[in-house]
């Protein structure tokens, strides 16, 4: 089944929408308007890049691609122009959909470049599928080349429940961009029951909000990082969601409450999820990490496993393979993905403590930058933090902080406040965590830097 059959039968039969600013596209009036008009045709079992600036548009070409082009490979706005030949050739693509005046219709061995309509106009459509398109989603790789990993439609919506006809039509918005692979699957889940506002690059997150609260958005998603900054712009009130969602990072505790204290009618549900691995569960117990029986009692078509100390994962929604004459293995031998997220095991939860590559080395002893953070965090006067390695020549390295204070702590600036909320951050880092791990120097900072995908940007000083 195309995605078009999923829409034509879910979110368009029950008046759901595609919207961006003050532009509303009903999904119902897709079945005779195109972004590609009579051009699609000319696109059937091709490799496409998907290479479109503008949200709405990137939105309706997908769901027109699905089902006619053999591969689709969505390519986010701030994709370096440097890496587009890398990303033609892994993918063998022969033709360029995005804006024209870009630099990418000049990549060697493409045969077709055009540019799709802003909007969909009204024409003549036969929603004919032909073949399952492979999704191709972009994904940073350590030297910021991209990997290119493969999905088909199936396991990208592997984890989305279909809605019974009574329920209420779910208004869905969130702060990724749809073309990765969080933001692709609030776009999936939008389409199969109700409607989607986008999101606009750059937009400030007072104004995201604003614009999300007029829209009447019921269920939104994000990253801690994007649910935090949210949360610092004053704005987060606007709104009043009935869902709220984390994923890509670890939800620690403080990021948990304070969601909860701000909208108290809502759940909070925190997933892993990756765009290797897929959508693995989601938690919604209001605590931070899962419930051990999750691995032990496992039920259903996805397998857990941690016996190596990491999270690995076996499901429909996995991807299938890295793209490319080079690519490196997705799975083991076992067909488990294993994306080096490591767990620690405390009274009958397990808790994410960090990446296996992340690991502060603090003369021989090993700190996880994340768990110092989850410490940090759970402070009620602190908003974010960030713990990284600074050199030192005794011991190879030291743990410092960077932390994003509370709007109602930063108010309170005077340089005796700030001494007495270091030492509280201190004493709570002593009382919990060992004397290599607490951080030498704590740094408070107005903000942090975050990751196009809305991660914290985690390069070491």
């Amino acid at each position: 089944m195309a995605l078009w059959d999923l829409v034509a039968g879910g979110a368009a039969a029950r008046g759901g929408a595609l919207i961006a600013g003050v532009r509303a596209i009903p999904l119902s009036s897709l079945a005779g308007a195109s972004c590609l008009a009579g051009r699609l045709e000319a696109l059937r079992g091709r490799s496409v890049i998907l290479a479109v600036q503008d949200p709405l548009a990137a939105a309706i070409a997908m769901l027109e691609l699905d089902g006619v082009v053999r591969r689709m490979v969505l390519c986010t706005p701030d994709l370096a122009a440097q890496h587009l030949p890398h990303v033609a050739r892994s993918a063998q693509a022969d033709v360029w959909l995005g804006d024209l005046e870009s630099v990418a219709p000049r990549v060697d061995g493409l045969a077709l470049a055009m540019e799709p309509d802003p909007e969909a106009v009204p024409a003549r459509v036969e929603r004919r599928a032909t073949c399952d398109t492979e999704w191709v989603l972009l994904t940073s790789g350590t030297t910021g080349v991209p990997k290119l990993v493969g999905h088909s439609l199936r396991s990208l919506t592997h984890a989305i429940r279909e809605s019974t006809p009574e329920a209420s039509i779910p208004v869905w918005s969130t702060f990724y961009d749809i073309r990765r692979y969080g933001g692709l699957q609030i776009y999936l889940r939008a389409l199969c029951a109700g409607s989607l506002v986008l999101p606009v690059a750059g937009e400030p997150a007072a104004d995201f909000l604003a614009r999300v609260a007029g829209h009447g958005v019921t269920h939104m998603s994000g990253t801690p990082s994007h649910w935090r900054k949210a949360l610092m712009s004053g704005a987060a009130g606007r709104f009043s969601p009935a869902y709220v969602r984390l994923s890509g990072e670890i939800a620690d505790q403080g990021v948990l409450d304070a969601l909860r204290a701000a909208y108290p009618g809502a759940v909070v549900a925190h997933a892993f999820a990756s765009t290797e691995a897929g959508v693995a569960f989601e938690v919604r117990d209001g605590r931070a990490g899962f419930p051990a029986d999750l691995v032990a009692g496992r039920e259903g078509s996805v397998d857990l496993d941690v016996s190596r100390g990491t999270l690995r994962i076996r499901s429909p929604g996995n991807a299938t393979a890295y793209l490319g004459p080079d690519a490196p293995p997705l799975k083991d031998a076992e067909g488990f993905v294993d994306l080096g997220d490591r767990l620690e095991l405390r009274e009958g939860r397990y808790y994410f403590a960090g990446r296996s590559g992340g690991i502060i080395n603090v003369g021989g002893l090993k700190v996880h930058p994340e768990e110092v953070e989850a410490v940090i965090n759970a402070h009620p006067r602190v908003l974010m933090s960030l713990v990284r390695s600074r050199r030192n020549p005794i011991t190879g390295a030291i743990v410092t902080a960077e932390v994003v204070l509370a709007r109602d702590a930063a108010a309170e600036g005077s340089p005796a406040a700030q001494e007495r909320l270091r030492q509280e951050i201190l004493a709570a880092c002593r009382a919990t965590l060992a004397a290599h791990k607490v951080p030498a120097l704590i740094r408070f900072v107005p903000a942090l830097d975050l990751t196009p995908s809305g991660k914290l940007v985690r390069a070491d000083a």
